[in-house]
């Protein structure tokens, strides 16, 4: 397989800002780190797990702090999977939405809502249908899941994915500048002391050997 990279992909410039500082996306999950997200450098945020009656006083107060905040419809209780579900978000001062279904990502763009793809990569069948998924949706990112799947990953699947961040597992700085170095513009943590780590403190990444196979 060789999946052609996305053309014309930038990475939107909310992000791209955020991200040369704090290249790191805070993952919420629940009400109760909201604050600590709300006073931590990292300014790109996923709130995940929280019951839609929440909603419309977080979002809106992470807002307020000056922060870019996705939403996990897929992960809300109470949220439907619809394009009301996309407008209520919207109208609330949602930057943007996370979700592992094709019909909302391609949803979201129209609403003028920024959109992330979550793939799970385990193995090559599965990666052919999430680079099918990412060319179909258009996302503005994508969420691959688990990070260390990254680095087993072929170039040509990278680029078919970019821009992408890397999530789960990411547990370390170190974590994160492996991330970094193999192509991710972020990693995704619900680690409240990685949502400190500024760019200029990255840890050197050693070099990786050559590795026999790859997913492509």
């Amino acid at each position: 397989m060789n999946p052609r990279p996305r053309p014309g992909v930038a990475l939107d410039r909310r992000l791209s800002t955020a991200f040369s500082q704090v290249p790191v996306i805070a993952s919420v999950v629940g009400a109760q780190l909201v604050r600590q997200f709300a006073e931590a450098p990292a300014s790109v945020g996923i709130v995940a797990s929280l019951p839609v009656g929440q909603l419309p006083q977080i979002v809106p107060a992470l807002g307020r702090a000056g922060k870019t905040v996705f939403v996990n419809v897929d992960s809300s209780p109470g949220l439907a999977q619809d394009r009301g579900a996309l407008e209520f978000l919207k109208h609330m001062g949602a930057a943007g939405v996370v979700s592992t279904r094709l019909n909302l990502i391609e949803k979201a763009r129209p609403l003028g809502l920024l959109s992330m793809m979550k793939v799970f990569v385990t193995d090559r069948s599965n990666l052919r249908r999430s680079t099918d998924a990412v060319a179909r949706g258009l996302p503005d990112l994508v969420e691959v899941m688990p990070a260390p799947i990254v680095a087993h990953m072929s170039p040509q699947a990278q680029r078919a994915m970019t821009p992408f961040v890397a999530a789960g597992f990411v547990e370390t700085a170190a974590d994160v500048a492996k991330a970094l170095a193999l192509g991710a513009v972020a990693a995704a943590t619900s680690d409240p002391r990685l949502w400190e780590l500024r760019r200029d403190q990255l840890p050197a990444v050693p070099a990786v050997p050559a590795r026999p196979t790859s997913l492509e």
